[in-house]
């Protein structure tokens, strides 16, 4: 698992954001402001001068109720309340829903050299926008061999040794109206306990390597429609040459798992050998997967219907191997 710490530039929060700059100091191009945090702080306890366990590296969001408290202090007291946040040196004060802001603000903000900005959204609807922004581009990341593809609405990574036919299978995909997201080098970022986002590094984007043939650009050749920039990841597809002394699961009842930087994903093997149509059954795979996150699982019902129990599923297999 990666230990890396990430950071985004303070610039590219602006630009996203659409925020009003009322004070940036000069920026240093080979040492731009940057945030390591992904939450937020809004200021209520700072501003009646309670310090302990505050984190100075959080944004700090003055809203509605903060700006209510701040004007009914006099003059005197709001400077110095002020002074001890800004005093803090956090990476920006970002002021919403277009309030007025007070002149020691930006006195404070100078001598302290830290940003003050502005956005007109609402506190609550700014800040959710703005912690999913932080929680995917500083999210926990690591790259795998493999293929990213949205297929029937699931996030599919599509695993295997080097040749075993990810690529040819993921045109294939395409063909049948799928889309793709990574090639060959696949970024996957832990945006929460339970989520992963994948995507592809911004210089192989949208390429695809096909032996016999080379590289593709598959935006330009299927068209917009047949890629994405990122996809949540809800399974994963492990492609291997068929083995024939290897017992494959026939029944499907019981889900695997694996974890991926501490966040399990189902995974299925599919063996792989001539004349078995890959496209096909990954659709089917991806389908499948859909149905048990909606609380149906077909080999169970079939047992059920049969009156077994999920230990008697080794029967079932040697009965449908006669027929």
């Amino acid at each position: 698992m990666s230990t890396k710490k990430y950071t985004v530039e303070l610039d590219e929060i602006i630009s996203e954001f659409n925020l009003e700059v009322i004070y940036m100091p000069e920026e240093d191009k080979d040492a731009p402001l940057l945030v390591h945090e992904t939450e937020l702080n809004r200021p209520g306890l700072q501003l009646i001068g309670f310090y302990e366990y505050f984190n100075n590296e959080r944004i700090q969001i003055v809203g509605k109720t903060e700006f209510a408290y701040l004007a009914s202090l006099d003059e005197d007291v709001r400077k110095e309340r002020l002074g001890m946040l800004f005093a803090q040196h956090p990476p920006a004060v970002m002021i919403t829903r277009e309030l007025p802001y007070f002149p020691e603000m930006t006195d404070l903000a100078k001598s302290n050299e830290t940003p003050l900005l502005r956005c007109k959204e609402n506190t609550s609807a700014f800040m959710a926008a703005l912690i999913a922004y932080l929680n995917l581009h500083l999210a926990p990341r690591i790259t795998r061999h493999g293929v990213l593809m949205e297929v029937c609405g699931e996030g599919m990574l599509i695993l295997g040794e080097s040749g075993v036919g990810k690529s040819e299978t993921a045109v294939e995909l395409i063909k049948r109206g799928h889309r793709l997201v990574a090639d060959d080098a696949v970024e996957i970022r832990k945006v929460s306990n339970i989520s992963l986002v994948g995507s592809s590094p911004e210089n192989i984007r949208h390429f695809l390597e096909l032996r016999g043939i080379g590289i593709v650009n598959a935006r330009r050749l299927f068209g917009m429609g047949a890629v994405k920039v990122t996809e949540k990841i809800d399974m994963i597809v492990e492609l291997e040459p068929w083995d024939p002394e290897k017992v494959y699961d026939r029944m499907g009842v019981d889900v695997e798992y694996t974890s991926i930087l501490g966040v399990k994903v189902p995974i299925s093997t599919i063996p792989v050998k001539p004349g078995r149509n890959l496209a096909v059954i990954l659709e089917v795979a991806a389908m499948n997967n859909r149905q048990k996150k909606m609380g149906y699982n077909a080999a169970q019902e079939l047992l059920d219907n049969l009156g077994l129990e999920t230990e008697h599923k080794e029967d079932i297999v040697r009965k449908w191997d006669i027929y």
